[in-house]
């Protein structure tokens, strides 16, 4: 197919000091204007901000420091075929939930098989929670709950060769880890493998289940754990028009 063929969707939010969500212990989003056109005759903003925050992709040296970096991947690394699994309503039902190995096989049975090299994308519909305390969703111990992968079928993934030699989780969480987990061992196996995860995704309900594929974008720094993104999917328009 040809690009004419596909519409562009945005999967990323837009950054905001009033509503961005930012990770426990990250540094805020700030933005400071330090030019202005009636001023300076040209309009200039500061931007102040961590790696991972508001919609971002994750390297493998954020966990593992002798993996790659942002700037030692592939450009290959960040252009992914596209899967999605619906798991609203198991997120709503339960915000701890986690995605198992029967997820992936019920998504198989109505879908058909699952690409190789893909970015495995899970839609739980947190991003309305976005810019909300409940997008966090901490308890009173600071703790926080949201859906994510188990690592037994983040493990099947990588059997299956859905994650082959290249891949990606995603998710419209903080993290392709189950929030409760602050071992992050979802991330961790999935960063040991050269993989990489695409977090705080939005507009998720423009995604196919498949035939898609993502792009993530954004700075790449030297030595970068990742990169605040513009995430963008590809969508054949027999899917979407």
């Amino acid at each position: 197919m040809l690009l004419r063929d596909y519409r562009l969707i945005r999967l990323a939010h837009v950054n905001d000091p009033a509503t961005t969500s930012v990770f426990p212990g990250d540094p805020p989003f700030q933005l400071t204007t330090v030019a202005t056109v009636e001023r300076d005759g040209f309009y200039l903003q500061y931007v102040q901000q961590g790696e991972h925050t508001g919609t971002h992709w994750g390297a493998p040296v954020h966990f593992h420091a002798n993996e790659a970096a942002a700037d030692e991947l592939d450009p290959e690394d960040l252009l992914l075929p596209a899967i999605k699994l619906d798991f609203r309503a198991q997120s709503e039902a339960h915000a701890d939930a986690a995605v198992t190995v029967a997820d992936l096989d019920a998504w198989v049975a109505r879908h058909g098989p699952m690409p190789r090299e893909a970015a495995v994308i899970l839609w739980t519909g947190w991003e309305s929670r976005w810019g909300t305390e409940r997008f966090a969703n901490a308890d009173g111990d600071g703790g926080m709950h949201h859906p994510g992968f188990s690592v037994a079928a983040v493990e099947a993934l990588l059997a299956r060769g859905v994650l082959g030699r290249r891949g990606a989780l995603g998710t419209d969480t903080f993290s392709p880890d189950v929030g409760t987990d602050a071992t992050y061992a979802v991330s961790k196996l999935l960063y040991r493998e050269h993989r990489i995860s695409l977090e705080v995704l939005a507009n998720l309900d423009a995604l196919p289940a498949q035939g898609a594929y993502v792009l993530a974008g954004g700075p790449i720094h030297r030595r970068g754990s990742g990169a605040t993104a513009t995430v963008f999917a590809f969508v054949p328009r027999a899917k979407v028009d």
